[in-house]
């Protein structure tokens, strides 16, 4: 594959020495953080694939600070649509294998929602039992068609003998925009669905869903619409500015992340803050990634015992991060990633159901 063909490199914008652009590169580098803008939309219905410029979000994001940020980040500029939305789909595995192979972390930003379906199958190549969570507002299991859409990807993805899917979190859904069915379906095989109720105001309930996840898609439907449109399908509900943008955070705080996607945006919007906050998002992304990669490695824990009728159970907190994790011994992939609320209802004698089946 040459890269010449399928990508269009970004212009230069100039920038500050304490500004993020001024960190930018347009080369993957090992370790580092590649952002890619795509335009295909054919996923959705009547989308199309038409070149779109991303200057203005890239203007905002540039322009904002980098702090101390160590891990390289590159702007590897826009993918280029194939001639079907089929090819978009093989021509961004092709790449998404190529930031895989020098432990890249890849960003995906515009395209339809569907494109999710990419970045899975180009993570399942390199390794099994992939924990993938999503935010978006609808749950879609439509099975029909072999072309993947935004309606049938999510399907296509949990029902393939070929994919590796250890857990699978879908956080943001509302009921009203909802087929109950497919509500129903994902609690009856257990999947951890949230509403968006409980993601309001705060990140802690939510969090343990982000920490080991080696993929996240964000569905910009998710999110509460701006003037004309945050996304293609604009929502009068959502998560607010703040809230995307610290759920963002928590993205990039992943132990284990590995790809992420950010879909759905409305690359037709003229409304200027629509543009810096998605251009807000990405950074506070990048400073997760950041923050993460300056935990040490060597991890110590405080055990707390709770008894519960004829039980004791073990709750260990992180005491260089604070978080919470269930169970018990020094093998932390036994331990499952909770919040302190968690703790807290067990000490009331409520122990949440996912610890069970466990």
């Amino acid at each position: 594959m040459n890269i010449e063909d399928i990508m269009i490199p970004p212009k230069e914008i100039k920038t500050e020495n304490w500004q993020l652009g001024n960190l930018i590169s347009h080369e993957i580098k090992e370790n580092g953080i590649v952002l890619i803008f795509c335009s295909d939309y054919r996923g959705v219905k009547n989308g199309n694939a038409e070149i779109q410029d991303f200057a203005n979000i890239r203007k905002e994001l540039y322009k904002l600070s980098k702090l101390d940020f160590d891990v390289p980040v590159c702007d590897f500029g826009d993918l280029v649509s194939g001639r079907s939305h089929q090819d978009t789909h093989y021509v961004l595995q092709e790449l998404l294998s190529t930031c895989h192979y020098k432990n890249a972390i890849p960003v995906i930003i515009g395209g339809s929602n569907d494109l999710s379906f990419s970045l899975f199958s180009a993570l399942n190549f390199h390794q099994k039992n992939i924990n993938y969570t999503q935010i978006s507002n609808i749950i879609s299991l439509i099975n029909e068609g072999e072309n993947i859409s935004d309606l049938n990807f999510l399907s296509k993805i949990l029902s393939s003998k070929n994919f590796s899917i250890k857990n699978y979190h879908h956080l943001g859904y509302q009921k009203h925009l909802n087929e109950l069915d497919s509500v129903k379906l994902m609690k009856e095989v257990e999947f951890e669905i949230i509403r968006l109720a409980e993601m309001m105001n705060s990140t802690e309930k939510t969090e343990p869903f982000f920490r080991r996840a080696d993929l996240v898609t964000v569905n910009c439907d998710a999110v509460e619409s701006i003037g004309d449109g945050f996304s293609i399908n604009p929502q009068v509900n959502g998560l607010n500015k703040r809230e995307i943008c610290a759920y963002m955070k928590e993205i990039g705080l992943s132990e284990n992340l590995k790809s992420v996607g950010i879909f759905n945006f409305n690359v037709y919007s003229q409304e200027f803050l629509n543009h810096q906050l998605l251009a807000q998002m990405i950074w506070h992304l990048i400073e997760g990634i950041n923050i993460q990669k300056s935990h040490p490695k060597e991890r110590q824990f405080e055990t707390f015992w709770v008894m519960i009728d004829d039980g004791e159970y073990a709750f260990q907190r992180d005491s260089f991060s604070g978080l919470w994790y269930f169970g018990e011994g020094d093998n932390l992939q036994n331990l499952i990633p909770c919040s302190r609320l968690e703790y807290e209802e067990a000490k009331r004698g409520r122990l949440d159901r996912r610890f069970m089946k466990n």
